[in-house]
């Protein structure tokens, strides 16, 4: 899919070579969307892709003495839906980044590549447009700011030039005065496109004593996403709150005004009508929160992120700090299962084809190929994520487990075939076990998946509740409807 692949150890470098290939060479971070469309031909002429997330300082979230939140490019959505930070000063943000994809998904998407797939659709531009965020783009040219909305010119389309990276996110984080809330309306409770997305920050008159709602608005911001060729803000519903409680009838005016400022299409989520409607029925929803300070919703206090505590985007030693350029035929040495493994050939291809085709780890397997589905899950560095929507050379120096390597039989890690008779149930994970105690295997093809992201959930949380279980699985599919049985085997080895 691509002629090479540079992991480079810092931002100057991978600004020089992206300086040097300009139009045919992409910025690795999380790589979610990029490899999607790879695979699918959209992006033809690309050759070179430039691996970041090895390079140090890129992946911190900041607070400085203005009382602005700074996001550097490498931020995933699960490092923003953790941070007491961001649940704490900029609420509709955090909500935005749960809300996105899976697990899997969060673990390695970047709210910094969310910003410059630029789709209308995306949920965490919307509370970004409401924070009023300010985007720093760098380049060997130099580096400059411009206003979020700004930055974009159409769907899909941006000022952003070839040889430029995105290196911050900046807004002001919410004062205590300020309230704000983040709602998405999807065709399912996760990995769903928004049908329509809303974000809403006001600012409250606190000086009369009065409760919540009873507190005049001073400011109002109200973003909508999935209504218009970009993220849209509402000034009309804006200035409509301003001097007025949020009373029953101030919030049904700014819903109404917020719906008639929409300009949707049709397509197969949902027809431009629909869409104006949930609109009003976002909005309405937003304002009632904020009013009845209920604005947290569900995002949970320690949200589920199928990663350990040692988890890091860096390289685990030091012998592969340096860039590394990898040809088809490069050699890739990584750790899989414990073992360090030499593997040629694999440099072109994702990480599910590298284990299947190269490693013979024939457990992980292609449900999908675009991240919906699950079935490929594996941990790299400790955190699980869909191997179908990782780049191969990610692997060089990292450390992968796949199902194979949750049993203890010696036969199983090295990817060896092996008869009923030569394994042991006490060999097996717990998990494992617990999967044929309760028979929540049906076609079977699901299973690694649910299996892995099970595993990683009993080692983030040995003991997760009913709703923990549910937030861990939300990444994987059973086309057998098998997930009675599956949460029954979860919950009997989670105790």
């Amino acid at each position: 899919m691509w002629h090479h692949y540079y992991t480079v150890a810092s931002l100057d470098e991978a600004l020089q070579l992206l300086a040097q290939h300009r139009e045919s060479a992409r910025i690795v971070a999380g790589a979610t969307d990029l490899l999607i469309e790879l695979e699918r031909g959209v992006r033809p002429g690309i050759e070179a892709l430039i691996d970041l997330t090895r390079a140090p300082g890129l992946d911190a979230i900041t607070l400085d003495e203005a009382g602005r939140v700074h996001l550097g490019p490498l931020v995933t959505h699960n490092a923003v839906a953790a941070s007491e930070l961001m649940q704490s000063r900029t609420l509709p943000l955090a909500q935005a980044c749960w809300e996105v994809g899976a697990p899997q998904i969060r673990n390695r998407a970047t709210v910094a590549g969310n910003v410059i797939t630029a789709s209308p659709a995306n949920d965490t531009i919307t509370p970004l447009m409401a924070l009023d965020a300010v985007v720093t783009l760098t380049s060997t040219r130099g580096r400059h700011s411009l206003p979020l909305h700004e930055f974009y010119t159409g769907v899909r389309r941006t000022v952003m030039q070839p040889d430029e990276v995105l290196t911050d996110l900046a807004f002001p984080a919410l004062r205590p005065n300020e309230r704000g809330v983040f709602i998405k309306i999807a065709l399912r409770r996760a990995q769903a496109i928004s049908v329509v997305n809303a974000a809403v920050i006001v600012e409250l008159d606190t000086s009369y004593g009065l409760s919540l709602s009873e507190h005049p608005v001073r400011r109002a911001r109200i973003a909508l996403g999935s209504v218009a060729p970009t993220i849209i803000r509402c000034p009309e519903a804006e200035a409509a709150l301003i001097g007025r409680p949020l009373s029953p009838e101030s919030i049904a005016h700014a819903a109404e005004l917020a719906r008639s400022a929409a300009k949707p299409i049709s397509d197969v989520r949902g027809s431009a009508d629909y869409r104006r409607e949930m609109v009003r029925a976002a909005v309405r929803r937003a304002l009632r929160a904020i009013a009845r300070g209920e604005e947290r919703g569900a995002l949970p206090e320690r949200p589920v992120l199928l990663q350990t505590a040692d988890h890091s985007r860096q390289t685990p030693d030091d012998r592969h700090q340096s860039s590394v350029i990898h040809r088809a035929n490069d050699a890739i040495v990584t750790t899989i299962n414990g073992r360090e493994v030499t593997l040629t050939g694999a440099a072109d291809k994702t990480l599910l084809r590298m284990l299947r085709e190269d490693a013979k780890l024939i457990g992980t397997k292609e449900g999908c190929a675009e991240g919906e589905c699950g079935a490929c899950t594996v941990f790299l560095d400790g955190a699980a994520v869909m191997a179908c929507m990782v780049p191969a050379p990610r692997a060089h120096g990292a450390e992968i487990v796949t199902v194979e390597g949750l049993a203890k039989n010696p036969l199983l890690v090295s990817g060896y075939s092996i008869t009923t008779n030569q394994l042991q149930l006490s060999e097996l994970h717990p998990l494992q076990r617990a999967f044929i105690d309760e028979a929540a295997v049906q076609c079977g093809y699901c299973t690694p998946g649910f299996i892995m992201s099970g595993a990683k959930l009993l080692e983030e949380r040995p003991h997760p509740n009913r709703a923990e279980i549910e937030q861990a699985l939300t990444g994987n599919l059973c086309r057998c409807t098998g997930y009675y049985k599956i949460l029954a085997a979860m919950e009997k080895a989670a105790s």
